[in-house]
């Protein structure tokens, strides 16, 4: 693959990553860019690791990973979605103020959801005479950009929508789901 494909490559995956940062940035309190970085290494670590666990896969069993991966995502995403719309309905005593930053896992949690689809891409690529270590370098680095960049908007987004932040990044999260899902099911070309 040449460069401009990795690129291309590379950001194509990081925009399930974006898509959640930023319902992830619009349900805190004023994320600083401190805690935006932090998400988007936290993104980008995990979608750099997931395609070359899928071509360590690929090397060996791709049928099988590729089967379910779709099912995975979609679950990961449709109950972290439906925790942050129940969080979002749920009445909160007006003193109480948003969060100012998300767990480690939970953004570990979201991440594995939305980088399963590089973890097909690896699988792919296994049969490809590709880099993998470049490849995942850059889709990881692409990852940290978007998903920085995303809690940034999120940030301006959150204000504006109020308590409805939180609902609409659930319901972004569970979208994002439902796509992968259909797109592996051959509803979506």
């Amino acid at each position: 693959m040449n460069l401009s494909a990795t690129l291309i490559l590379a950001f194509g995956m990081s925009m399930d990553a974006f898509a959640a940062s930023i319902g992830k940035g619009a349900s805190l309190h004023q994320p600083r860019f401190r805690e935006a970085l932090r998400t988007g290494l936290i993104f980008g670590v995990v979608e750099a690791i997931t395609p070359i666990i899928g071509w360590g896969i690929g090397l060996f069993a791709s049928q099988y990973i590729m089967e379910w991966d779709h099912w995975v995502a979609f679950s990961l995403l449709f109950i972290l979605g439906m925790r942050m719309i129940v969080e979002g309905v749920r009445n909160r005593p007006e003193e109480e103020e948003k969060v100012k930053r998300h767990g480690f896992w939970l953004l570990v949690a979201t991440a594995i959801a939305t980088s399963l689809d590089a973890m097909a891409i690896g699988v792919g690529l296994a049969f490809l005479q590709v880099n993998i270590v470049h490849t995942a370098m850059a889709i990881g680095m692409a990852t940290m950009i978007l998903a920085t960049l995303g809690m940034m908007i999120g940030r301006f987004i959150g204000p504006l929508l109020g308590k409805r932040a939180e609902i609409l990044g659930g319901v972004v999260l569970i979208a994002i789901g439902v796509n992968i899902l259909l797109e592996h099911l051959g509803y979506l070309a």
